[in-house]
């Protein structure tokens, strides 16, 4: 038995070992092969085929022969009248920090070296509760690049689109948003913890040095003072304004004081305030474009190496559990 016992642990260390040294390997290798794939591809997907498949293998179980060859002849007839150009499809999930902006740069460039702006358009399905004001800024900045090239853009909402979310969505030619859709919230939120009554009471000493007045108006584990909260302050009412310019510039139609308060609202809501365009979900959008034009998705797949897909991982497997607290202690539950 106590062999037994010890040649399991042997076992159990060998293996531990082996592990170890497969991740040191890995690693080197990865490290290696980094620079000769660091640009990563962007694909190119034919929606329209796959429409087109997915729907011949329902209907050739639910049609009789008369009712398939109608089917077949108006299929021909649909192909033949495709002839207005295609849709480039992008699908844009935002997190936080906005790191998505990395891929959708790569795929907007994509798409304005082959678009005919005589004929072609996007649509982008933007999911989205915002974030960082500057990752969010060049988010909207490349949507408004496919705008400067003279190209139609649609944002497409279907769960939420709000805050950073909607600073990109606005800048659309068009916002369709499913009912039940979350859209607005254009206002700037930032929120600090302190430390320092803690440190206090526990005699613990912090210093911090800075040249300029207001190199930092507000800290975590010093003092703050009334007069750096004024000026944070300052800070968010002017990001607030810029916010605020950018929407009314891109959507003179709506009444920016009355829906830049920070409020956010379900779309068929929203629609009243003429927030969205709309109301249909971006299945309805692709199936009704799909009459009329070659439906492709575009998407850019960058390469990873080992080290960056565990440290992704856990960053969003951190990013869920937060937004699901967030969740449970503020959204309304049907």
């Amino acid at each position: 038995m106590a062999f037994l016992f010890e040649y399991g642990l042997f076992l159990a260390k060998a293996v531990t070992l082996v592990v170890a040294i497969g991740v040191v390997v890995a690693l080197i290798v990865g490290a290696g092969q980094k620079s000769k794939n660091e640009s990563g591809e962007v694909e190119l997907k034919d929606l329209s085929k796959q429409m087109q498949q997915t729907k011949g293998r329902f209907v050739e179980q639910a049609l009789d022969k008369k009712e398939l060859k109608a089917y077949h002849k108006a299929l021909k007839k649909q192909q033949d009248e495709q002839d207005e150009g295609k849709v480039f499809v992008v699908d844009f999930i935002g997190s936080l920090d906005a790191h998505e902006v990395k891929n959708l740069r790569e795929e907007i460039s994509a798409i304005l070296t082959i678009a005919d702006k005589s004929k072609d358009q996007v649509v982008v399905n933007v999911e989205s509760g915002g974030g960082v004001v500057h990752g969010y800024g060049l988010a909207a900045s490349q949507l408004n690049r496919v705008k400067l090239h003279g190209l139609p853009l649609t944002v497409c909402v279907d769960k939420v689109a709000a805050s950073g979310g909607y600073m990109m969505a606005c800048v659309a030619d068009k916002i369709i948003a499913a009912p039940f859709a979350i859209v607005g919230s254009i206002g700037v939120l930032a929120q600090i913890p302190n430390f320092n009554k803690i440190l206090k009471k526990n005699d613990v000493d912090f210093e911090q040095i800075t040249a300029g007045e207001y190199k930092r108006t507000l800290t975590m584990f010093g003092e703050n003072t009334e007069k750096g909260r004024e000026k944070f302050k300052e800070e968010i009412e002017h990001t607030h304004g810029l916010f605020k310019s950018f929407v009314a510039e891109h959507r003179p139609q709506l009444d920016i004081s009355k829906v830049a308060t920070g409020e956010h609202w379900f779309a068929t809501y929203a629609k009243s305030f003429n927030l969205v365009d709309e109301i249909s979900t971006s299945d309805d959008v692709l199936m009704s474009l799909d009459k009329t034009h070659q439906l492709f998705k575009v998407t850019y797949r960058g390469k990873k190496t080992l080290s960056e897909k565990v440290g992704l991982g856990f960053s969003a497997a951190l990013e869920r559990v937060g937004v699901s607290l967030w969740s449970k202690v503020n959204n309304a539950r049907l």
